[in-house]
């Protein structure tokens, strides 16, 4: 129910934006969420955006380079990824949970997307 994409390749420095959209789902009434996963790692919450005019929230990692924004009447959530690191290379995934404040417990978010690869070089 959620797509995922704007990922691919970029030198340290550089810039990608993530887009997840639904034809489902009316991503407003749901707080979303950005998670990766890097090769031999656990998944882990990047940032997330508040149901109905929420905050956000940023793992301390990605705070000043990262911006998660939604627009609303296109039913898309954005993830501005500024100053990229190699680091910050995994697989991207968007996740949404209805109504519910902004956290990443995964066991709350009720539909994922497939993911969107993100590959930093240096």
């Amino acid at each position: 129910q959620l797509v995922e994409s704007g990922g691919g390749l970029v030198q340290a420095g550089g810039s990608l934006r993530l887009s997840c959209v639904s034809s489902i789902l009316t991503l407003d009434y749901y707080s979303i969420a950005w998670f990766r996963q890097a090769p031999g790692k656990e998944r882990e919450g990047v940032s997330c955006i508040g149901f109905s005019g929420g905050g956000t929230m940023y793992v301390d990692s990605v705070k000043g380079r990262f911006l998660i924004s939604r627009d609303n009447a296109k039913n898309i959530v954005y993830l501005q990824m500024n100053n990229l690191k190699p680091e910050d290379t995994a697989i991207y995934y968007c996740a949404a949970a209805y109504k519910l404040r902004c956290g990443y417990d995964p066991d709350f978010f009720v539909s994922w997307g497939q993911g969107t690869q993100v590959t930093v070089s240096s």
